[in-house]
Parts: structure tokens; sequence; C-alpha cells
């Protein structure tokens, strides 16, 4: 498979709906997998902020380049979407991969935290 690199951008104006622009399939026509992470209040810190919280993100959907089928920052509603290859595992690495390089990021779903008390 040919080595592709994850792009990311910030545009404040209207994006189109993810379900226009996510793939269901990968390239070998199989079902894709995905998740939602928010990171609470992003567009309200600093620019600087922003832009090294994106580079951390980029850092660590590199590490799954191969596996990643599309990701979309959505900085009006500070989510961020990642479709992936459907394989056991590879949710929670990228997830975990994620919340390693951006702790205040939250799974979307996320049940663990409530079900520790």
């Amino acid at each position: 498979m040919m080595d592709k690199n994850i792009r990311f951008s910030i545009d404040m104006s209207p994006a189109e709906p993810l379900w226009k622009i996510a793939p269901t399939r990968d390239e070998n026509g199989d079902p894709v997998s995905d998740f939602l992470m928010i990171i609470p209040k992003l567009r309200h810190k600093p620019e600087m902020h922003i832009k090294s919280t994106l580079d951390e993100i980029d850092r660590a959907l590199k590490q799954f380049k191969t596996d990643i089928v599309f990701a979309n920052m959505d900085m009006k509603l500070n989510t961020l979407w990642v479709s992936f290859k459907s394989e056991p595992g590879l949710f929670m690495k990228i997830a975990a991969a994620i919340k390693l390089r951006v702790p205040e990021a939250v799974l979307v779903g996320d049940m663990s935290s409530r079900l520790a008390k």
C-alpha cells in the first residue's frame, strides 16, 4: 500500500456533514470502524495551544497511518472523528495513543471513569 500522510486543516467556516465525507469502507471495500473524541474548549484556547494540540493528535495518528482511513477535527464542535480499518484491538490502541498525547481528550461513550466510582 502506498505511504500516505494524514492532513489536518483548521477551518472555521461551515464544514461538510460527516455523513457526506466520512468513508464507510476502506480501499478493499471492507467496512470501517470509527470513534469520536471531544477536546473540551479547544477552540477557545490560544492559537499556540490549538496548534500544539493538533500537532500531538497528528503524531498519535501517524503511528497508525496504514490503518486510519479518515480523520476530521471539527474546531467549531471541538470534536475529532477517526475512521479506521476494522481490526480487533485497533480502536483502543488509536484512542489510547491520542489520550496519551492529549490528556484532555474525552472518548464519546466512555463510561470507564463513572464505572470506577
